[in-house]
């Protein structure tokens, strides 16, 4: 067991993420849909059963999942109003008083002695202080009632209790449900079970890795002012190659996006009108009406004038408008389908009569200024180094798979400042250089940043709408396109593997197939064209984790991609040790030892990521960091979480201490020999 998970059963269903908005019955006529407001909350839920009902129902749960003393877990989630009052039943609600001040449930004991065996107990230093992290298993399984004792050097001592972990019907073991504060450096720690059982095992420190090469006085770091968006990542690319040409290529990748783009729209109660051009492309230009002709006896009638649609209803004897939203939608495929596509709202019969309505503009709904490119977007590389041609090692670094995570593309942005800036006059940054080979990709997933740069900041997903009709009205927009992380084609959901689904309105939808991005797509162009990439890091946030492959499993057995070698599992690990050991000599911040390891043993299965597709066919050694590891609140004496877009204060110091590991991990390709 290596490293035993920090959210255990998340994602080990299939999620559907809730509709953007889900009113009851089709918006007024001509009134504009707005999806329901979202904000990242925490929520407590009752128990592991409960939090897969919670999945089961389509929640946007994030990786920050906290199993508490009680039994209860605190999850943060990505959620409407509307959406956690629908969760009330189950349970749910928003996280209030720290689990250390709830009563505790009574502990069951186990029915015969069980045997402990202690797998880690280690202490770490951050800038709040000492803090202790112990694993362990019990034969009794995930019925056990297990509680960590442990003494300091300083004659310090306390107890804390340990909460089992279970996925996909498998137990994993038993932890602290977060780190826990001690007064100083614990020496000992004995792990005793409710059953009888007992374990004692000598406290070592964590990450102990190998220390970051020794820079001059003077090294020049710190080149982040503010969160970018895309266009501004990739004029940051441009200016620095045009710096320094002789250190630098700038590299076009070859797959345009679908570009910061949408069809227009507007919706007439069950009528859903959708132009056939982008809105930027002349689908904004667009206005339809509904009118009441006024007299008796009058038929259902579309004449398009220019860029005005107008559809006169049908009247009775009596001058009443019998027109339903069926014969709406046929009349105006018929009269104006050069121009737009009518549709029945989601699941409609379209047997309802249709009211008159105002002439309404259609739009793409897009809030970004003008000078955002709407065109299909082409994604850069910047490759570093002194020697160009393939003969160095290889290392690529790629962000904001997720378009939410504002940090991630700071990281590999001041990452490559700095290793163009000090190579001058550094030395150590000069060995890098000179024998390396680096590709940094700030933004795989451009026109998704944007979205959530302008219109939607929780968007994680591309532009790219896969969805039919039924799922496909304006108040959806913000659930719209393909988690380009779920796209790849090792371990995927096409091959039945767990963690992505196939519902279009999924934050975690796979798309049509393996590939059938252009954002995946171009990752892998990278590491078939480059075959001297032998490391990558894929920079996520946010959480504090460090991972590798395997990444994904299937849900009958909870069989996984094939595990590493022992040998290259420790080169996994003992890298991973280094680059953290990089990261906490910034300011403190320690990425926790529950939270390193293989993604299905510390995170959860996520099928089809490019890790594994890195790993498994490229025999790139693929590590994920979830940059924004929690703070430790002396005050509440909890841990918080910081979010996708913390503060800028906060994201800015960030980016530098996991630039500072990303720089440590091309150290390790400098020293790489391969076997």
């Amino acid at each position: 067991m290596r490293g035993l998970r920090a959210s255990a059963v998340v994602l080990s269903l299939t999620i559907t993420t809730f509709l953007a908005a889900s009113p009851s019955a089709p918006a007024a006529a001509g009134a504009p849909p707005e999806p329901e407001v979202t904000s990242l909350v925490t929520i407590s839920v009752p128990d592991t059963a409960t939090l897969e009902k919670v999945v089961a129902t389509g929640a946007d749960l994030t990786e920050r999942v906290r199993p508490q003393p009680d039994g209860s877990i605190q999850v943060d989630a990505v959620l409407s109003e509307g959406q956690l009052a629908a969760l009330a039943p189950l349970g749910v609600e928003k996280a209030g008083a720290p689990a250390a001040q709830k009563t505790p449930k009574t502990p069951k004991a186990a029915a015969a002695a069980d045997q402990i065996v202690i797998e880690r107990a280690v202490w770490f230093r951050t800038r709040d202080g000492y803090f202790l992290s112990v694993e362990a298993t019990s034969s009794a399984g995930p019925t056990a009632t297990l509680s960590a004792a442990w003494r300091g050097r300083g004659g310090a001592s306390g107890t804390v209790p340990m909460v089992p972990y279970t996925d996909a019907g498998a137990y994993l073991g038993h932890q602290l449900s977060t780190p826990a504060p001690v007064a100083d450096r614990p020496s000992w720690v004995t792990v005793t079970s409710a059953g009888g059982g007992t374990a004692q095992a000598r406290v070592k420190e964590w990450p102990d890795g190998e220390r970051p090469d020794r820079t001059i006085p003077g090294y020049r770091k710190d080149f982040i002012t503010q969160y970018m968006p895309p266009g501004q990542l990739n004029e940051r690319v441009k200016a620095l190659h045009r710096q320094f040409p002789q250190l630098t290529d700038v590299i076009a990748l070859p797959y345009l996006t679908n570009g910061y783009r949408r069809h227009a729209q507007a919706q007439f109660g069950a009528v859903v009108v959708t132009s056939l051009a982008y809105g930027s492309e002349g689908g904004n230009d667009l206005a339809m009406e509904l009118v009441d002709p006024g007299a008796q006896g009058r038929p259902l009638q579309v004449t398009v004038n220019g860029k005005l649609i107008t559809v006169s209803l049908a009247t009775d004897a009596s001058g009443a408008i019998t027109s339903t939203a069926a014969q709406v939608i046929a009349a105006v495929n018929a009269g104006a389908g050069s121009l737009v596509k009518a549709t029945p709202y989601r699941t409609d019969n379209g047997q309802g009569v249709v009211a008159p309505a105002p002439l309404t503009q259609l739009s793409d709904f897009l809030k970004a200024p003008a000078d955002v490119s709407r065109e299909p977007a082409r994604v850069l590389a910047l490759r570093i180094g002194a020697h160009r041609d393939g003969s160095r090692t290889g290392v690529l670094a790629y962000a904001q798979e997720h378009a939410r995570e504002w940090v991630t593309p700071l990281v590999t942005i001041e990452t490559a400042e700095r290793l163009l800036r000090n190579y001058a006059r550094d030395p150590a940054t000069r060995r890098l250089l000179q024998r390396t080979d680096i590709f940094i990709v700030p933004t795989v997933n451009p026109d998704g940043a944007n979205y959530s740069f302008y219109d939607y900041n929780f968007q994680r997903k591309n532009m790219t709408n896969h969805c039919p009709a039924a799922q496909a009205d304006p108040a959806a927009r913000n659930s719209w396109g393909v988690d380009v992380n779920r796209n790849y084609a090792v371990g995927s959901l096409f091959d039945g593997y767990v963690g992505a689904s196939a519902n279009c309105l999924s934050g975690t939808y796979a798309g049509p197939g393996e590939h059938s991005e252009p954002e995946s797509r171009n990752v892998i162009w990278l590491a078939r064209t480059y075959r001297n990439i032998k490391f990558a890091m894929n920079v996520h946030s946010y959480g504090g984790y460090f991972m590798w492959p395997p990444g994904a499993y299937q849900a009958a057995g909870r069989v996984t991609l094939p595990r590493p070698t022992k040998a290259q599992e420790a080169y996994f690990l003992r890298s991973a040790r280094t680059i953290e050991e990089a990261i906490a000599a910034e300011r403190g911040t320690v990425t926790w030892p529950q939270q390193t390891g293989p993604v299905t043993d510390v995170l959860y299965s996520a099928a089809g990521n490019s890790a594994d597709e890195l790993w498994y066919d490229f025999g790139i050694f693929g590590w994920d960091f979830e940059v924004g590891n929690d703070i430790w609140n002396p005050a509440t004496r909890t841990w918080e979480g910081v979010g996708f877009q913390p503060p800028f204060e906060e994201g800015h110091k960030e980016a530098l201490e996991y630039a500072s590991g990303l720089i440590a991990m091309i150290g390790l390709a400098a020293d790489y020999r391969a076997p």
